[in-house]
């Protein structure tokens, strides 16, 4: 009997369903953008970009380390998986509407009266009934309201699994940048007091010149001068290890007393040269930019549902099912019931509300139209800044390199006149302090250059690309 029912109803089912393939509005088209045919500040190379894990081109175990806790137990990446979780349940909703609902319900019924009758010998006589019931209803998406509803959400969805990229590239970057500045700063504090330890040899051989008479209390003021001024400079490099410490503590989702590393040094690191690949295919690397995307590929379906609104909403809804006063005769042909209903709703008046629904997305499409064109041209300017900030602190790790060596040749001459009474305290000073700055901007140029390599790498994308 159900079978029948249904077979009554499917004519009508299949030709609305056939016409429910309408789509009303425009269909997404992606936005022109300019594209540089090659990059300014690097020479021309073949398509090669980073892996995946190019932190590893470091070679540093201990970068590595902190990156797989930091993948693991950043919070900023939990909560964007936590995201993505909700985007897709919310896809999920909405696609919902695209398919039937199907109710089932039953339940029995008892009646009994106080009136009696010859044949229920004098006893209050009762009604029992059975029933059973399918409902099926489905509101046909003539317009394509509810599949472009559909495709807002999927691609909303989308869009937040690129965002949960983003934010993976950019702790990634956060790990190994605050982690190089840990070293540096490790560095800066060992030659700090490298220095100090240098200042008080030479305090002591002054203090034995002037008991030999050759030097004066003056001499012995400006070098303890320089002793006092290497000290004062160790907390401050001290203060800005342990802190950074404790930013690296939280990228990797623990507690700063929790947090031990080993202290490789900028030194032991070596800075890989990154190519950077062709501009042509930078956004497909690049996951804002897939993010900016998304997000109009979902405004212009919002578009296109808020068009559709202006139709006529059609629903189907089938019934059918079984109500006896016994369940021997349930499955009887008088038993069984169905109905088969088809309705229309077209809106006349809504206050403008369905013409504002439509205003309001268009100037949405429109503002992230420009948002996606800012990120594209971003990136590009991103790859371009990378590029000229890796090549001029090579060039300056290079020159302040052999300004260190400079120094520290014309240290150890004045360290050896002043030792055998051919210059003054001053030449002396002059030479230890050239040296001491010239070896602490070392470790910050190198911490400079480091920091742009991760700077490329987060530029280009970090080794990510686009599926498909």
């Amino acid at each position: 009997m159900f079978l029948k029912m249904f077979r009554a109803g499917w004519p009508m089912v299949t030709v609305v369903s056939l016409l429910s393939a309408c789509s009303i509005g425009p269909d997404y088209k992606r936005p022109e953008t300019a594209e540089p045919a090659h990059w300014n500040a690097a020479p021309e190379t073949a398509a090669a970009w980073p892996s995946l894990t190019w932190w590893q081109e470091f070679r540093s175990p201990t970068l590595d380390s902190l990156m797989g806790q930091a993948s693991k137990a950043n919070f900023d990446i939990g909560a964007a998986m936590a995201r993505v979780r909700q985007a897709d349940a919310q896809a999920k909703i909405a696609g919902a509407n695209l398919l039937p609902t199907v109710q089932a319900s039953g339940g029995e019924t008892r009646n009994r009266n106080n009136t009696t009758t010859p044949k229920s010998g004098g006893h209050p006589r009762g009604t029992e009934t059975l029933n059973g019931m399918l409902t099926a209803s489905y509101e046909l998406d003539f317009w394509g309201k509810y599949a472009d509803a559909a495709d807002a959400a999927a691609a909303t969805a989308l869009a937040s699994h690129y965002d949960q990229q983003t934010t993976a590239l950019t702790v990634e970057a956060s790990v190994a940048s605050t982690y190089f500045t840990v070293s540096a700063a490790a560095d800066r504090l060992s030659v700090a007091r490298a220095n100090l330890d240098s200042a008080l040899h030479i305090l002591d051989a002054v203090q034995a010149r002037a008991s030999a008479g050759t030097a004066s209390a003056l001499d012995i003021a400006q070098q303890e001068g320089v002793v006092a001024a290497q000290r004062a400079a160790l907390p401050p490099l001290s203060q800005q290890l342990r802190q950074n410490m404790n930013a690296l503590a939280i990228l990797v989702g623990r507690l700063p007393e929790d947090l031990s590393i080993a202290d490789d040094g900028l030194v032991k690191i070596n800075l890989p040269v990154v190519v950077a690949g062709l501009p042509s295919g930078l956004l497909t690397r690049r996951p804002d930019v897939q993010y900016a995307e998304a997000q109009l590929v979902a405004a212009n379906a919002n578009l296109k549902a808020a068009e559709a609104s202006l139709f006529p909403d059609i629903k189907l809804t089938v019934q059918g099912g079984l109500q006896s006063s016994a369940l021997a005769t349930a499955l009887d042909p008088p038993s069984v019931l169905y109905s088969l209903a088809a309705s229309a709703t077209q809106p006349i008046f809504a206050g403008g509300a369905l013409e504002g629904g439509i205003e309001y997305q268009e100037a949405r499409y429109d503002e992230l139209v420009q948002s996606y064109r800012k990120a594209v041209i971003s990136a590009f300017g991103d790859v371009e800044n990378a590029l000229v900030a890796v090549e001029m602190n090579s060039q300056q790790e290079e020159a302040q390199r052999i300004a260190v060596e400079t120094a520290q040749r014309a240290y150890d001459i004045a360290q050896a006149q002043m030792t055998g009474g051919t210059i003054d305290i001053v030449t002396l000073l002059n030479t230890q302090r050239t040296l001491f700055q010239a070896q602490d901007l070392l470790v910050q140029v190198k911490l400079a250059h480091a920091q742009a390599v991760v700077g490329l790498f987060r530029a280009l994308g970090g080794g990510w690309q686009a599926a498909g």
